[in-house]
């Protein structure tokens, strides 16, 4: 494909997790001529807006890693989050895993692990000395990416398990943009 808009991020669990966003929305990102392209991390994006130069393209990054993205842009490191979302680059606190676990719930989580099979790892996990009475939310966001297996797995299952309406902001937001880009790119 050819694609009319570009949409860079982190990792390969961003991408997972926006494609099974469009699924839920009913959009053809194939169709839209729409691109998600896991750069290898934040610091790859000064390369990877290169490689995508005359190529409309918005992106999704961590908030730990807005400040890179912003000096890639041309953007003074500690500006608002505004200038970012202007040039179609949205940020999720803390990160992706983060986004899902507060729009599911922590509890929905615990349910959906139990689902397929991963409870009695978390509940082992939650027993470890550094791990023990730390707020379920971040046992989950922890359990949930030390495994990157785990981490593509519930990418796609907690945007699944999501009413639509609880969708993340950032993602929608992104999606949201590339297409506004790819609809006013060149045919």
């Amino acid at each position: 494909m050819d694609p009319k808009a570009v949409v860079l991020v982190e990792g390969v669990s961003d991408r997972i997790a926006l494609e099974a966003v469009a699924a839920r929305r009913g959009r053809d990102l194939d169709a839209e001529r729409i691109a998600i392209v896991p750069i290898g991390g934040a610091h790859a994006i000064g390369a990877s807006l290169e490689r995508f130069r005359g190529k409309r393209v918005v992106g999704l990054c961590d908030a730990g890693e807005a400040h890179v993205f912003r000096r890639a842009l041309g953007l003074a490191p500690d500006g608002p989050r505004s200038e970012l979302e202007r040039l179609g680059f949205h940020v999720c606190e803390a990160d992706l895993e983060d986004e899902l676990i507060r729009a599911l719930g922590p509890e929905a989580v615990v349910e959906l692990l139990g689902r397929h099979q991963n409870l009695h790892s978390f509940r082992t996990f939650q027993k470890q000395p550094a791990w023990r009475g730390r707020p379920l939310a971040a046992q989950l966001r922890r359990f949930l990416c030390s495994s990157d297996r785990r981490k593509l797995r519930y990418a796609r299952l907690i945007v699944e398990a999501l009413e639509p309406a609880r969708i993340p902001h950032p993602l929608d937001a992104v999606l949201a943009q590339a297409s506004t880009a790819a609809s006013a790119a060149a045919p």
